[in-house]
């Protein structure tokens, strides 16, 4: 007990002191895992929106397999991201290994699927007519889908959540990727395994707490968006 203690004192220490790699290890964490969500977003969606309303042979097979990405292990997605990075892989002319933006890289291969299996249950849960509906007004087929997204911007605010919640925790494939390197890729997951390894709980449980913080915060802010925009 006492050394969860001091680990919130070490916290509150390194936060109101502003402690210079600190913050720099937080901010680098909130750039890549927001840089990844957007990414996922941008990705997802529009995939999930044509999962959720094409017909195609292999549909069901396609949409099994973004619901298993959905669970896609971090330290896999590193392992495969860091083999396409290598200097001899396919995409090593890039020589992006080792750097904030391979970490971009990884943790958006392993947001996109959460969120395109998200947005494809979101689509289908909309009334079955509503589809029907709106083109019997005239709506095009692009306007169509845009009337479809609007209706389901709810349980898509979950998926930005679920995206977020699923990028800046994770730790296994930033390491791979990233390499924990000191000013450049350390971040708040990566820089909490070293301190543990290093034995120093209190700062291992106050970056712990500032990650915690982090997630809660922004969470917190895009669930008030959510539940104001509920119908009544």
């Amino acid at each position: 007990m006492e050394l969860i203690l001091d680990g919130f004192v070490t916290a509150l220490k390194l936060i109101f002191s502003l402690d210079r790699e600190v913050l720099e290890v937080t901010l680098l964490s909130l750039r890549i895992s927001c840089s990844a969500t957007l990414a996922s977003l941008f990705l997802g969606i529009p995939f999930g929106v044509f999962l959720a309303l094409a017909a195609f042979p292999g549909r069901r097979f396609v949409i099994s397999l973004v619901n298993t990405g959905m669970g896609l292990p971090p330290v896999v997605v590193g392992l495969f991201v860091t083999i396409f990075l290598w200097r001899n892989g396919p995409m090593g002319f890039l020589e992006i290994l080792y750097t904030p933006l391979a970490m971009v890289l990884a943790q958006t291969v392993i947001a996109t699927p959460i969120v395109t299996g998200i947005t494809i249950a979101s689509i289908q849960n909309l009334p079955a007519n509503l589809k029907l509906q709106v083109r019997a007004l005239g709506a095009t087929r692009l306007q169509t889908v845009w009337i479809l997204v609007r209706e389901s911007r709810l349980p898509l605010l979950a998926a930005v959540m679920a995206g977020f919640g699923g990028v800046i925790s994770e730790v296994g494939a930033s390491i791979m990727v990233g390499g924990n390197i000191k000013g450049q890729t350390r971040v708040l997951t990566t820089a909490t395994v070293m301190e543990t390894g290093k034995g120093n709980f209190d700062v291992a449980i106050a970056l712990s707490l500032i990650l915690l913080s982090l997630a809660f915060g922004v969470n917190y802010l895009l669930t008030v968006i959510q539940q104001r925009e509920r119908p009544r």
